[in-house]
């Protein structure tokens, strides 16, 4: 049975210390943020992942959910009242507003417990996950009606939420959708359409289910220019709040899925179900995208999560198994094997691992701070700067966390061995509820595409320049410290390397548009790497400053840089394959006949 305990002490050292969280204690939700209160909810969230949700886990994917012949799906033991203890503990309104019922914390608060509940329990964690997106959705999209009715019951955890974007024939692709939506007399809308892959899309945990769904209203533009979005309860709300009659839809059938079985993935029928029009007619994708930034930030955690919980039980089976000697002669004479963990291939595993999530944490949390402020930042100028910080680095976060996390968990499960292919283990669950990470809220190569067809040029290239200025600021600031060279050389080499590439692409791509394609997830992941280098250079300066000053707990900022000083040796070095890789374009990956595949 694999194990889990939350990083707290690592979150703490990031939010207090990197970020420096505290500076911003004068802005809205953030005062009562303090080092205390934040240590008191990482503590109490730990407790809950580690005690409730992860013992859940193995017997969840066991069980997976059941399709009643009523129509009901029923969930995985024990989830139903895991799910009354996280209501309860007001976990779902963490970071919502006070006005419906939140306690108005910063949102990087919530993504910390966001990456302890998804390491216990990634399809648990979906449940109030989604419902988490579809809430920012209405918030930001609704009438105040809309608003008022959802939010407070949705935040409170009474309701829970989804998203319907995925049809048959139609994934990445929204604008071939083909679910309508027609007008009725008392101002809603009759939606007809087949929904697929909607993950939380039918249990109960919950009283009522709010789906948001996009869809055509009758003699709308053809394209992604015709799309409108609904919120289709799944029992209709009456006046006073209360739930009314079933809607018209229902959950067809559970896809049988390679990982997250304890989710409730359905296909979706809708059948003149009554749905009420979100925002302006035929606007309805750019509302759905603002439940999808929260969905990639969220996903981009969930890689970060899983890598997380491998981690940890990769260490523990490698200090405990014992094989082999070590290649400088035995460590344990008197046993009849040294543990795995003297081997260095080993502990190039665990060192590639451990260093990649400790700077993806970092960057999770910088990321989530960034979004805090592009909202409540006292002045224009500081929240547009977070705005294009976090608009630029959301598909790195998402592509790259995820792309790593399942990397990491196979990495993982390979220190197990043979065991590490058996259910017992766990490691080989791991593996197969981290794929899906790579797939949902926009594949991988989209979210690449996204990043170099869309974030790069948006406002003339405002965002990647000012994350150049500030990754170069802070490596000038830096040059003359001999203690800070082990990790300002690599990060510097590593800037220059994003900073061809991205000059590469100008000169490159505006003439040949498969130039883009064919460099785009290369350039994701290099652009990856030097943020998750200038994480680690920035915890290395925290750390130096630490051991300097004089510290209690010298170990802890010891083995910080010398995480560090891996990443910079072992893993910054990619970046020139990157930029290889780039700057080969697109002639030969594209001069192939295609019958010849």
């Amino acid at each position: 049975m694999p194990s889990y305990s939350a990083p707290v002490e690592d979150t703490l050292f990031v939010l207090n210390e990197v970020l420096n969280i505290n500076q911003y204690n004068n802005l809205p939700g953030f005062a009562d943020a303090t080092p205390d209160m934040i240590e008191a909810i990482l503590t109490e969230g730990a407790k809950l992942c580690e005690e409730v949700t992860a013992p859940l886990n193995k017997s969840g994917d066991s069980e997976g959910c059941i399709l009643n012949e009523d129509g009901t799906v029923s969930v995985p033991k024990g989830f139903k009242e895991a799910y009354d203890a996280y209501c309860e503990g007001g976990w779902n309104g963490l970071a919502m507003p006070e006005e419906f019922g939140g306690q108005n914390l910063p949102a990087a608060l919530g993504s910390a417990i966001g990456e302890y509940m998804n390491s216990a329990n990634v399809a648990f964690a979906m449940y109030p996950g989604l419902t988490q997106g579809a809430v920012a959705a209405l918030l930001a999209h609704g009438s105040q009606e809309q608003k008022e009715i959802y939010a407070p019951k949705m935040i409170a955890g009474q309701w829970t939420g989804t998203m319907n974007l995925t049809e048959p024939h139609c994934g990445t692709d929204l604008g071939l959708l083909r679910t309508k939506a027609v007008p009725n007399e008392d101002g809603s809308y009759a939606i007809s359409g087949q929904k697929i892959f909607i993950s939380a899309g039918e249990h109960e945990m919950s009283e009522n289910i709010i789906h948001l769904v996009i869809a055509r209203i009758e003699g709308a533009p053809e394209g992604t220019k015709g799309i409108s979005l609904f919120v289709v309860p799944k029992y209709i709300v009456n006046e006073d709040g209360s739930i009314g009659e079933r809607n018209a839809l229902s959950c067809g059938a559970l896809e049988e899925k390679m990982g997250i079985h304890g989710n409730s993935t359905c296909v979706m029928n809708y059948d003149g179900a009554k749905g009420w029009l979100v925002g302006t007619e035929n606007k309805g994708l750019s509302a759905m995208f603002t439940m999808m930034n929260e969905a990639r930030l969220g996903v981009g955690i969930q890689g970060l999560a899983i890598s997380e919980v491998a981690y940890q039980n990769a260490v523990e089976y490698a200090k405990d198994r014992r094989q082999g000697r070590a290649l400088s002669g035995a460590q344990e004479p008197d046993k009849s094997a040294d543990a795995l963990i003297v081997h260095p291939d080993i502990r190039r595993i665990l060192m590639t691992i451990k260093s990649i999530n400790e700077a993806g944490r970092a960057f999770a949390l910088w990321t989530s701070l960034n979004g805090d402020l592009s909202h409540r930042g006292l002045d224009d100028e500081t929240r547009e700067a977070a705005d294009d910080m976090m608009g630029l680095l959301t598909p790195v976060l998402k592509g790259v966390l995820t792309d790593k996390g399942f990397d990491n968990a196979v990495m993982a499960q390979q220190v197990f061995g043979g065991h590490g292919y058996i259910q017992e283990w766990g490691m080989e669950q791991f593996v197969r509820d981290s794929r899906i990470a790579m797939i949902y809220e926009g594949a991988n190569g989209i979210q690449a595409l996204d990043l170099v067809g869309r974030k790069l040029p948006r406002n003339g290239g405002r965002a990647i320049q000012a994350f150049f200025k500030e990754v170069g600021s802070f490596i000038s600031s830096h040059k003359d410290d001999d203690k800070m060279a082990d990790y300002t050389k690599p990060l510097s080499q590593g800037l220059s390397k994003l900073q061809e590439a991205t000059m590469w692409l100008m000169s490159n791509a505006m003439a040949k548009p498969e130039n883009a394609g064919a460099a785009s997830t290369d350039y994701m992941h290099l652009t990856g790497l030097v943020v998750l280098g200038y994480m680690w250079a920035k915890m290395a300066k925290v750390a130096n400053d630490k051991l300097e000053a004089g510290t209690d707990n010298p170990k802890f900022y010891e083995n910080k840089l010398l995480t560090a000083k891996f990443f910079m040796e072992r893993i910054m070095p990619e970046c020139n394959a990157h930029m290889d890789r780039i700057s080969t374009g697109c002639e030969t990956m594209m001069a192939m006949e295609t019958d010849a595949f």
